[in-house]
C-alpha cells in the first residue's frame, strides 16, 4: 500500500494503525521475555552445585510466599540439610508449601512426618492440628464417601485429648461438630431417599439410627416423627398377621415421643397417629374374636 496515494485522512490513520501494531508487539515480546528469564533464572538457580544459594533462594521464595518453587528447592535440599539446625525449619516450612498450595493430602502426610521425626519440637502442636485440618479440608460433599470427614474428627478429638490446654481447642471441638453435622446429614438424606422410594422398614430404622448415633441432635424429634410414619406406613402394608404386632410397636414409639418431646411441632399429629393406631388395634381385636366365635 503506498501511503502517498491516499487521502491526507487516510494516511494518518494508516500510520497511526501501524504504531499501535508496533507497539503492542513491543510490549508482548517484552513481557514474553521476562517470562523466559524468571523461568531460566529458576532453572539455574535449581540446577546450582552452590547449596547454600540454593538454600537462601528457597527462604526467599518461602517469605515471598512463591511456594510452589520454594518446596521444589526443598525437597532437593533434603539430603544436604538432613541432621543440621535447619533441617527442623526446613521440615516444617515443606509442609506450609503444600498446605498454602492447597495440596492438603501431601501437607497431612509431611505435617504427620513432621510430629514421628521431630515429637518434642515446639511446632508439633501446630503439626498437630493442621494435619487433622488438612483431613477436615478433603472432606467432601455430603453425598460421597466421608473417610475423610470421620479421620478429621478422630484427629481433631487427638489433638484436644494432647493439647487440653491449646487455644485451638475450641476450634478443634467446632470443627467436630462440624464433622458430626456433615455425616449427620448424610444419614438422614440416606434415610429420606429409604423412605421415598418405599422401603419403609429400612427407612425405619435409618432414622433410629441417626437417633441413636447422634443422641444430642437438634433434630431428635424430626427423625423420631419420620421413624413413627415409617413404621406405620411398613404395619399398614403388612399381612394381617403382623399388623397387630407392627402397630404395636408404633404404639410405644408415639407413646417415646409424646414423653420426650412435648415442644416439639409435630406433638399435635403424633398424638392423632397414636390415636388412630389405638383404633387401629382394637379392630384387629375385634375381628380376631369375631373369627373365633
Amino acid at each position: 500500500m503506498n501511503l502517498l496515494t491516499l487521502q491526507p485522512f487516510m494516511r494518518v490513520f494508516c500510520l497511526l494503525f501501524i504504531i499501535s501494531i508496533s507497539l503492542n508487539s513491543c510490549f508482548f515480546k517484552k513481557k514474553s521475555t521476562i517470562k523466559v528469564e524468571k523461568s531460566k533464572s529458576f532453572s539455574k538457580i535449581f540446577k546450582s552445585t552452590d547449596n547454600e544459594m540454593r538454600y537462601k533462594a528457597a527462604e526467599q521464595f518461602y517469605a515471598d510466599k512463591k511456594y510452589s518453587l520454594a518446596i521444589q528447592l526443598y525437597e532437593d535440599l533434603f539430603p544436604y540439610i538432613k541432621g543440621s539446625d535447619r533441617y527442623e525449619d526446613m521440615y516444617f516450612k515443606s509442609a506450609n508449601c503444600y498446605y498454602f498450595l492447597k495440596d492438603y493430602l501431601n501437607a497431612e502426610n509431611f505435617y504427620k512426618s513432621f510430629v514421628e521425626t521431630f515429637p518434642n519440637s515446639k511446632r508439633a502442636e501446630d503439626c498437630n492440628y493442621l494435619r487433622a485440618y488438612s483431613y477436615y479440608k478433603q472432606s467432601p460433599k455430603t453425598d460421597l464417601d466421608q473417610t475423610a470427614t470421620v479421620k478429621a474428627m478422630s484427629l481433631m478429638q487427638a489433638f484436644i485429648n494432647m493439647h487440653p490446654t491449646s487455644i485451638r481447642v475450641k476450634e478443634a471441638n467446632d470443627i467436630i461438630d462440624l464433622c458430626r453435622e456433615k455425616l449427620e446429614e448424610k444419614e438422614f438424606k440416606a434415610a429420606e431417599l429409604y423412605y421415598n422410594l418405599g422401603f419403609y422398614k429400612s427407612a425405619a430404622i435409618a432414622f433410629e439410627n441417626i437417633l441413636e448415633n447422634f443422641i444430642d441432635s437438634k433434630k431428635a424429634d424430626e427423625y423420631k416423627y419420620l421413624m413413627i410414619k415409617s413404621y406405620v406406613k411398613y404395619a399398614d402394608m403388612s399381612f394381617a398377621d403382623k399388623q397387630e404386632e407392627r402397630y404395636s410397636k408404633v404404639q410405644n414409639e408415639c407413646t417415646d415421643f409424646i414423653e420426650r418431646f412435648a415442644d416439639s411441632k409435630h406433638y399435635k399429629e403424633v398424638l392423632i397417629i397414636k390415636s388412630q393406631i389405638n383404633n387401629s388395634i382394637k379392630n384387629i381385636k375385634n375381628e380376631q374374636i369375631t373369627q373365633t366365635n
